[in-house]
């Protein structure tokens, strides 16, 4: 069996019920694939001097910083990529690239995960208000929405700029209905499109922010944008989309500050002085994420988001590394 059938055999496995001794199995298998056919990541165990048969559980796996995905080219095997996704980021700025060999597994990802948490996109319109997305190539974020609104299926779903006037026209209307709803956006202009209109919503409507500020607004806290957006619209609470660039799956808030990982994803917290040094729960540290749909790239990821886990596995994102460059999605600190 070739490495790419074997691998392409795991993939059945990822979305499917994945109890933790089910989840490790799976990891330690990517695992191994990956630090044999993916060159940088197998340079870097090395460069670590880590023997890979002493890694025994996913717990112990090294993880890539994610900053090498600016500089290299972060592939397992050989593949002509369909696609390249692009890190967003201020002018001027090295961006992250992520080559997806796969497009219909990064569709089923992003697809499933949104089913754990809200059911079949054919029961939603989206509203997405991306401008800064909008306006340059590469966008996971607006390839996942793009997806979203196909699969929903309703003519009325689509993008916006600056139109706040044809946005709020178009909440109003679909306020009076019982279709659900989906409002996605980034903070920054979400922020601009509250300051500017103030009316109340329907018990349908989901508001959801991105992240995203982008160094476009004096910085705020999530809870203090979260605040001024239900003030606005006169809702209980906002809910938060958390992924990157380097991710295929994403997590999602219902509004607490508490994010949620879809079964194929696991959060780990490590030291933020000692990178190897793995925090029990509720102890603030950087996070590391375990995404197994990043078969073809790297699974295993030391991002530089600060957070802590809850003992009901949910995990909180609470500022950024002090080293690491502005991210769009993660500037707002909760």
């Amino acid at each position: 069996m070739s490495a790419f059938s074997h691998i392409d055999s795991l993939q059945e496995k990822i979305f499917r019920k994945l109890t933790p001794e089910a989840f490790n199995g799976l990891a330690m298998e990517i695992f191994h694939y990956q630090a044999r056919e993916n060159t940088v990541y197998r340079d870097y165990i090395n460069f670590l001097g880590i023997d890979i048969q002493r890694i025994s559980n996913s717990y112990e796996i090294p993880f890539l910083p994610i900053g090498f995905f600016k500089n290299h080219k972060i592939i397992s095997g050989i593949f002509d990529e369909e696609i390249v996704f692009t890190s967003s980021g201020t002018s001027g700025m090295q961006r992250s690239k992520h080559y997806i060999r796969n497009l219909e597994l990064c569709k089923k990802s992003f697809i499933n995960a949104f089913r754990v948490f809200y059911g079949e996109p054919a029961e939603y319109r989206f509203l997405a208000l991306l401008p800064s997305y909008l306006e340059r190539e590469g966008s996971s974020l607006v390839f996942m929405v793009e997806e979203l609104i196909r699969a929903g299926g309703y003519a009325e779903s689509g993008f916006f700029l600056y139109e706040h006037d044809q946005l709020a026209d178009k909440l109003k209307i679909f306020s009076s209905d019982k279709t659900k709803v989906i409002l996605i956006g980034v903070s920054f202009a979400l922020l601009d499109f509250a300051t500017q209109y103030s009316f109340p919503v329907g018990k349908n409507i989901i508001l959801m922010e991105t992240g995203g500020m982008k160094g476009r607004k004096e910085e705020i806290t999530r809870a203090e944008l979260h605040k001024h957006l239900c003030n606005a619209f006169q809702l209980k609470s906002i809910h938060s989309e958390y992924g990157m660039t380097e991710l295929l799956s994403q997590a999602y808030s219902t509004g607490d500050g508490r994010f949620i990982a879809p079964p194929w994803m696991k959060v780990i917290v490590r030291d933020i002085q000692d990178p190897f040094q793995i925090l029990p729960e509720g102890k603030t540290g950087a996070i590391n994420i375990i995404d197994l749909a990043n078969i073809h790239s790297c699974a295993f990821i030391e991002t530089q988001d600060i957070g802590k886990l809850h003992p009901d596995g949910s995990f909180e994102v609470l500022g950024r590394t002090d080293s690491s460059d502005v991210r769009g999605c993660s500037l707002l600190f909760s």
